[in-house]
């Protein structure tokens, strides 16, 4: 795991949308980051980081 990650992953914790963004560009799972972290926040950051971990 390198350092680009880690930082991702640190992203992901505190803001979803930008983590979600660095990992897949401004696509559908962008939108779909967004949505889940506006209605609640805990899921849109369960999804960020399953972006993170699928991008490997």
């Amino acid at each position: 795991m390198d350092a680009a990650k880690i930082i991702n992953i640190i992203i992901a914790i505190f803001l979803p949308p930008v983590s979600a963004f660095l990992s897949c560009g401004f696509g559908t799972e962008f939108i779909i980051d967004l949505i889940l972290t506006i209605c609640a926040f805990f899921p849109g950051m369960l999804y960020a980081l399953y972006l993170v971990f699928k991008n490997q």
